[in-house]
């Protein structure tokens, strides 16, 4: 069965197909009794049962999932629906925690960790979702080997984009991307560091929201670094993900990068203005994508022909200055984070688990015929061998360098041209999985924004050969609104 035939499947009785269900149709399916939260969370299980073995985007199914939709039932005949996200199932990544189904980051060394709801499930089950269960990702969040796979999991095996046989969903929040673009579940969760939301996002045709670093709570998290660490929506729409990251955002004291949360978290669907390019100003960062082959490249004329039709103003090209030089000061920075924020992690952890990251590399290494089947683990080792010290001059001058070029690269563009947004290509379409060689990612477009902690989404803008393209808009910190707004507005034109 193709994946559009699969799509066309009926929701029940609510006169929605898999196609077409977002938060606004189910939640009116939902309104007028044509289908209950129940039999929408099992329409979901039984579709995760259908395809997820062809597909492997889904870790484990939430045992209390059924009983969460039918407390949402009885909150809606009680007339006390909590918002838009009232029965509406969504699926999390399997390094964020969820009570009775762990954080593993997709290996067996956290199965036994105990597991409490993350802040930001906590805040989705407020706001009245029901969890799903938990999506595939690539291991350890792509921070163990190089090479690696994206998508590919000990516990989860390899995830697979549904646009394309034998592709890859990129990564590292792959089977949130595929979950949603295959219909498993209506809106999911991602996690970025660098890439991992926009990137598998735009491989697979949704849309990917990677916040403002502290906009979102990361209690509950598996870390990599609390500099560039992130929770974010992924969804089939820019309305969706709206939806979804209003009810995620806000401040947690657990988490101190969200201070600021409090006074820039709002309801982002206010800002879905179908109109909401007319007048904007948007700069077009075209060597992010230099290496792009032509049908590639098309996709970002066919985009600029778009905003250029609904009343935007493209300058194009604009430079990002220092971009090129971001890579090697992040790296050192992020292998000095992670063994710092892994081990302060896995110490406040309860449960059965390996202590601190020396633990894993050793827990790895005694099962590895069945862990490093594939890849190895030199990201692992190359954090080990660091001091794990945020004090040391030497990641203190390497993060304020990976720091500096990137804001200063964004902040002059955005000033110079006077932009609402910078516009680019996400990444290129999805390869083929190789569990030899590993992933070929020869370029990608997340880097600025998510080594500056700055916003960006990623939207469907195209294909080539049938695989997706996305396109990012990317602004300064807390522009999450105009984003959503520009975003949104490129949706809608595109599909009209």
């Amino acid at each position: 069965m193709s994946l559009t035939e699969s799509l066309a499947q009926a929701v029940g009785g609510s006169g929605v197909t898999a196609a077409d269900a977002t938060v606004a149709s189910l939640g009116q399916a939902l309104a007028r009794g044509t289908i209950t939260a129940a039999e929408l969370t099992s329409f979901y299980l039984a579709r995760i049962d259908r395809l997820n073995p062809a597909l492997n985007a889904v870790i484990s199914v939430d045992p209390a999932a059924v009983a969460g939709a039918a407390a949402s039932d009885a909150r809606r005949a009680a007339g006390t629906v909590r918002g838009p996200l009232e029965g509406i199932p969504v699926l999390i990544k399997d390094n964020v925690s969820v009570t009775g189904l762990p954080a593993t980051a997709g290996s067996p060394a956290l199965l036994g960790a105990e597991s409490a709801d993350a802040f930001l499930v906590t805040r989705l089950r407020a706001a009245g979702a029901v969890i799903l269960g938990k999506a595939n990702l690539s291991e350890w969040a792509n921070f163990r080997s190089r090479p690696s796979s994206s998508g590919l999991s000990t516990l989860g095996g390899q995830a697979v984009n549904p646009h394309g046989s034998g592709r890859s969903p990129s990564g590292s929040s792959s089977g949130s991307a595929i979950a949603v673009a295959a219909g498993l579940a209506p809106v999911a969760v991602g996690t970025e560091t660098d890439g991992s939301i926009v990137s598998p996002a735009a491989a697979c045709g949704v849309v990917g929201i990677k916040p403002t670093v502290g906009l979102v709570s990361r209690s509950g998290i598996v870390p990599i670094s609390a500099a560039q660490d992130t929770a974010g929506p992924m969804t089939s729409t820019v309305a969706d993900a709206a939806i979804l990251l209003t009810a995620m955002a806000g401040g947690d004291p657990a988490d101190p990068a969200t201070e600021a949360a409090a006074a820039h978290a709002t309801d982002y669907a206010s800002f879905l203005d179908p109109a909401g390019l007319d007048g904007a100003r948007l700069g077009v960062w075209r060597a992010g994508s230099a290496q792009a082959g032509a049908p590639t490249i098309a996709v970002l004329e066919a985009a600029l022909a778009v905003l250029r039709g609904h009343g935007a103003a493209v300058v194009d090209p604009v430079e990002l200055a220092g971009a090129d030089q971001m890579g090697d000061p992040e790296v050192a920075a992020l292998t000095h984070e992670f063994k710092h924020d892994l081990n302060a992690y896995l110490s406040g952890l309860g449960g059965d688990h390996p202590a601190d990251l020396a633990g894993l590399i050793a827990f790895n290494t005694q099962n590895a015929a069945r862990v490093l089947d594939h890849f190895g683990q030199e990201l692992f080792e190359s954090a080990e061998a660091t001091s794990g010290d945020l004090r040391d001059a030497e990641y203190l001058e390497a993060r304020s360098a990976a720091t500096r070029i990137a804001r200063e690269g964004l902040d002059a563009a955005l000033a110079a041209h006077k932009l609402d947004a910078l516009i680019t290509l996400t990444g290129h379409p999805a390869w083929l999985i190789d569990h030899v060689l590993g992933d070929y990612h020869s370029w990608g477009t997340s880097g600025p924004a998510a080594v500056s902690g700055y916003p960006s989404i990623t939207v469907p803008a195209g294909q080539v050969s049938g695989l997706p393209v996305g396109l990012s808009f990317i602004g300064p910190a807390w522009s999450e609104p105009r984003l959503i707004e520009l975003a949104h507005a490129f949706d809608l034109a595109r599909q009209r």
